[in-house]
């Protein structure tokens, strides 16, 4: 089949907001090169934004403001027609965002495992009871001190090198990273353990890129369209209502997979934990694919009826 057309009100550039890292670049430039191969004749440009969280790179994310740090200046661009579209890592887009705005495309996901970094131990279970990992993900904190609450985590910040480098040069015993991250980087080699579902579940929207253009922008829409996957938008859909019924509108130690199961079925485990991990509680649905934000839905309500709700409490509570 011909690539359809590109057509002629999309002769100027389409302009793609993106950050500065590398990771991020990255993800830009992969988008770039299937809208162009999808789309032949179509010019597209990469325009750089600094967001807060690029800014600052010492605070805890939390400490911060937590939600939007990475995300919400590009969606300003986007919005005032600076740039035509944007290009996240959908772990790091908040799930309520301008009205003016749509994620028009999500394509296939990376792998959704987290990483673990430790160049002397090797594995989770081998580091001795005090050593020092590293991670800027309260999820992560969460879940290492569950399996290991004897060990220090510690919050580190900067871009995916940076963070790796403090365990390969052994300024802190491990770290641990996205594997999707690393692996687009090429940096996978020194990973020396996955950490995966179903024992330790990802964040909202791991491993996948969510790309926003304007609700009222039909040429744009349609130009994304190509990227979109079906199966990892409706999974990503029903991790992030899950989270958006949870949240309450500040970052929580939350974990979610959903995975499509069969041909009509969709899958979604989520835990909350508490920060320190000492309290964990799942819940674990199917519903129909074509639907997955009810299925969202059920599981936020699942993780309620199994005790959730006060837990959040005390957690807003704190970071007030």
């Amino acid at each position: 089949m011909n690539p359809p057309p590109v057509p002629a009100s999309t002769s100027a550039p389409l302009r793609i907001g993106t950050r500065g890292s590398r990771l991020a670049r990255w993800q830009a430039d992969w988008v770039a090169d299937r809208l162009r191969a999808a789309h032949p004749g179509l010019t597209v440009e990469l325009i750089e934004i600094k967001t807060q969280g690029d800014r600052d790179r010492n605070s805890p994310l939390a400490a911060i403001g937590g939600t939007g740090l990475f995300t919400k200046e590009i969606q300003r661009a986007v919005v005032d027609g600076q740039v035509d579209v944007a290009v996240h890592s959908l772990k790091d887009l908040p799930t309520q965002g301008p009205d003016a705005l749509i994620l028009a495309a999500v394509p296939p996901r990376e792998d959704v495992a987290d990483a673990l970094i430790a160049p002397i131990h090797r594995t989770l279970a081998a580091l001795p009871a005090g050593s020092r990992i590293g991670t800027s993900s309260l999820r992560r904190r969460a879940q290492i001190l569950f399996v290991r609450p004897d060990l220090d985590v510690t919050t580190i910040r900067g871009n995916v090198e940076t963070r790796l480098n403090q365990a390969l040069d052994q300024k802190i015993d491990a770290v641990i990273l996205a594997w999707a991250g690393l692996h687009r980087l090429g940096l996978e080699g020194h990973v020396t353990q996955r950490l995966e579902p179903p024992d330790f579940l990802p964040a909202v929207g791991q491993g996948a890129l969510g790309i926003e253009c304007r609700r009222d922008d039909p040429t744009t829409r349609g130009l994304l369209a190509v990227l979109d996957d079906p199966d990892t938008h409706h999974a990503v859909v029903a991790e992030r209502r899950a989270l958006a019924e949870l949240e309450g509108g500040c970052m929580i130690p939350m974990a979610a997979w959903a995975r499509r199961t069969s041909a009509d079925l969709l899958a979604l485990d989520a835990v909350v934990f508490e920060p320190d991990g000492r309290q964990r509680i799942a819940a674990s649905l199917q519903g129909p694919i074509d639907d997955p934000d009810a299925l969202g839905r059920r599981v936020a309500e699942a993780l309620r009826q199994e005790g959730a709700e006060p837990l959040l409490a005390a957690f807003r509570q704190d970071r007030r």
